[in-house]
């Protein structure tokens, strides 16, 4: 089965300017014969126009606006891929925990955490290859934002639209991320497998560590990044004026969250990883990429189509063909064909 696709999409954009053409001459036409009917007769106007013909007027604008289409198309280079292959790939299997508990709009380290957190998942995914990444985000409760998946435009298109509303419930569940994180790796894969938790640590339930420990027995190593700094910081909120104010607690005093260091170091000790503090200029994703190239590879089959073919002479020769044809209709009625007609009647 052979895969179809536009190599230049954008440009198919342009085919909403063929209604707006259609539209603009059919405004045209209605004017014109309303022109013709405020001047004079209709039926008489016609008879002293006899070769004019409207039929035929119609009809070659109808086939430059194929024309168009037909050239609009063969500039998003239209291509059938020839030739379906499958990859083996070795590469290792990472799931990703994202904390979006509010905790992490602190902005210790700007714009805050969270969006330095994206920001770092961004540069993790421009640097696999032939590996595969999952998303789960969680706060109270843990959720799978993306499956397993070898497709990393979709990974970055998902994580775009994770925010701290994302998760119904606040609060922050290391463990339950853990676990769920365990659940969704490929079944078949025995090895090559890790945890990626990406949080200020501010954990609100118990059962992290003893979860990590619970994946290192599966052969699944946990690795922990912390967001945000020791002395903390506090929350913001929008009050309902659209001003900025910060979270407080009962007894009206702000809250300030902090890095929660120790527990991470711990969680990742645990899952026989490794503990990271990110902070704004670098989110020490080097030292993460050089533990992640010493794991042993596994296969990972992939299917590609691996080469496509231009299609594009196709719609282009249309388009030409479409334009002499609008060359050579004539905008008015055939002489010999109307003489022919009125013999007939004779």
């Amino acid at each position: 089965m052979e895969s179809f696709r536009f190599e230049n999409t954008v440009f198919l954009y342009a085919l909403l300017v063929i209604p707006v053409l259609g539209g603009i001459y059919m405004l045209s036409k209605y004017r014109s014969r309303k022109m013709l009917i405020k001047w004079g007769d209709q039926h008489l106007l016609e008879s002293l126009m006899p070769l004019a013909s409207q039929s035929k007027k119609s009809w070659k604008y109808i086939i430059f606006l194929l024309a168009i289409a037909a050239t609009i198309f063969g500039l998003a280079r239209p291509q059938f891929g020839s030739k379906l292959t499958e990859v083996n790939r070795k590469g290792v299997e990472l799931m990703i925990g994202l904390d979006v508990s509010n905790s992490m709009l602190a902005e210790d380290i700007q714009p805050n955490r969270l969006e330095n957190a994206k920001r770092a998942i961004t540069k993790l995914v421009d640097e696999l290859e032939n590996d595969k990444i999952g998303l789960i985000v969680f706060a109270g409760d843990a959720y799978i934002q993306l499956p397993m998946t070898t497709d990393f435009g979709a990974a970055k298109l998902f994580l775009s639209a994770v925010n701290t509303e994302i998760v119904p419930r606040q609060g922050t569940s290391i463990g339950a991320a853990i676990n769920l994180a365990a659940r969704s790796f490929t079944p078949e894969a025995d090895k090559s497998k890790a945890i990626i938790i990406i949080t200020d640590g501010e954990n609100h339930e118990e059962g992290a560590i003893e979860a990590a420990k619970a994946a290192a027995e599966k052969n699944i190593v946990i690795h922990t990044i912390g967001m945000g700094l020791a002395k903390g910081a506090p929350i913001p909120v929008m009050t309902q004026y659209g001003q900025k104010d910060y979270r407080k607690d009962h007894e009206g005093n702000v809250i300030v969250s902090k890095l929660n260091e120790s527990l991470l170091r711990d969680i990742a000790a645990a899952g026989k990883g490794i503990y990271i503090r990110a902070n704004t200029a670098n989110a020490g994703l080097k030292t993460l990429f050089d533990e992640i190239n010493k794991m042993d590879k596994q296969d990972i089959e992939a299917r590609v189509y691996s080469e496509y073919e231009e299609q594009f002479q196709y719609p282009v020769a249309l388009a030409i063909f479409l334009l002499v044809l609008e060359l050579i209709i004539l905008e008015r009625k055939n002489r010999w064909l109307r003489k022919m007609k009125i013999e007939d009647r004779q």
